[in-house]
Order: C-alpha cells, then structure tokens, then sequence
C-alpha cells in the first residue's frame, strides 16, 4: 500500500484552472520530487495535500485514510510532516526551544503550560537535535544561525510528531550548492533510518535528479511525465517544457 495516494485532484481558482486530474503516489521509504517551471502547479497540488487548499475534485489518501478534507492539523497528527520554502522558527528562542515547543504541542500540553518549557522534553529534543547535526547549538538563539543551519532546525520540528510522509517544499531554496546537497543528504539518511517517506518540490534540477527516487513533471496545471530520474532527464516532453519551446500540452501528449 502506497504512504500517498493522490488520485485524480483538480483545483480552480475562478477561470484559472491550477491544478487538472492530477495522480501519482508515494511509497514506503521512497523520496518523490515533485517539480515543474513557475506557474506548473506545484505549489497548488502540494498546498492540497496538507489541507491549506481542499480540492475541487478527487481525492488524497494517506496511511489508508482519506484526508481530502480534513485541516492542516488533523493531518499533521496521522503524521504527515511539514518543512516550508521560508523556515517557520522562532527567532528569539534556543534552537532547542524551537523544538520544545513543537513536542509541548505534540503531547498535547499547549493549552496548560505547567512545566517551564526549558525543561519539557529536553531529552527528546536533544536526541532530534542530535539527529539532524544540531545538538552543539542547542543554546544558542535561533535568529543568529546560519540559514543552512535554520532549515536543519525546521527538519528537526518537522520530525517532532513521528511523521510517516514528510512533505518539504523547496528545501533548499537560497541555500548554496554545498550547504543543498549536504541537506538532502541528511534526508534521504533520515528516510533509511526511521522509514519515513518524503515529497519535495524543488527548482534544482541536480537536487532531483540526484536525489529523488521518482519525479513527478508537471507544467500548466497538468501531469506531463513521472518515473525515475534518467527517464525523466531524458523525456522529450520534459526537456521541452525546462527550454520553454512553446506549446507542448496536448491532452493526447500527456503522460499517464
């Protein structure tokens, strides 16, 4: 059984259809890109997956249950994970109380702070500090870490809650060469080691290609090609689309 099935979603923004009959999968253990040049879709697609945007038509299943429309935080408790293009952390706390807090929320203790935060799950914080290559931080205040070191912290928020799908929307955006590749790295270790399955959308095409085990194309609002990264690299309608040659998108030309 697939960790994500997206079946068939479509979203329309008034006369603008964004997203049209839409359809692929994530596996176990597997690292899916989802890519496409400006104005593809992407965004749209990924937003539904995660309830920020509920389809029009279709559906999205995770783990064996529909989560069409349920909200953002129902699905962050099935254990869907969640990294952003701009990180989401809080500048003036300690790198370790960005994760603290995520946990307080995890265990459900946000709404009854007894237990001062610095003490909270110290111990759980740490070890996901440790695992992401933070740990020698824990103390210092988040808004003076360098930006490849702010999205490491977000990695570490986002596997707070245990996720079983991890979705991160261009994780590497603004970072230097360097500094993309050692984050991808540091996933695709995570992937292996705690079985997590991930969805990224990404604008480095070297990012995907060495990366992913599956890429997912879309241009237009429509799915033009999936498969593995040497098919896709050397799909004709793909190339296309990257060298913005001009129409490409007849329904009869689109990859099922």
């Amino acid at each position: 059984m697939s960790t994500l099935a997206v079946n068939s979603i479509s979203k329309s923004f008034f006369a603008v259809k964004a997203v049209q009959d839409v359809s692929f999968t994530v596996g176990p253990g597997e690292i899916v890109a989802l890519i496409g040049p400006n104005g593809a879709g992407k965004s749209t697609c990924f937003n539904m997956l995660n309830g920020q945007l509920r389809a029009d038509s279709g559906s999205v299943v995770f783990d064996g249950y529909d989560i069409t429309r349920e909200k953002p935080n129902q699905i962050w408790r099935r254990g869907v994970g969640r990294t952003f293009q701009i990180a989401q952390t809080f500048g003036s706390m300690t790198v370790r109380e960005n994760v603290q807090m995520v946990l307080h929320s995890v265990h459900d203790r946000l709404s009854g702070l007894w237990t001062p935060l610095v003490r909270s799950y110290r111990a759980e914080a740490d070890a996901l500090l440790g695992a992401v290559g933070m740990q020698d931080q824990a103390e210092r205040a988040c808004c003076f870490l360098a930006y490849g070191d702010v999205k490491r912290l977000e990695l570490a928020m986002a596997l707070a809650n245990r996720p079983k799908l991890l979705l991160m929307d261009e994780p590497t955006a603004g970072m230097a060469p360097k500094e993309r590749n050692s984050l991808m790295r540091l996933t695709a270790s995570l992937v292996r080691e705690r079985g997590l399955s991930v969805l990224f959308t990404e604008h480095s095409v070297d990012v995907v290609f060495e990366h992913a085990d599956v890429v997912v194309v879309m241009s237009r609002g429509k799915l033009i090609a999936k498969g593995k990264p040497l098919e896709i690299r050397d799909n004709p309608l793909v190339q296309e689309v990257y060298l913005g040659t001009g129409a490409f998108l007849e329904s009869s030309e689109i990859a099922q």
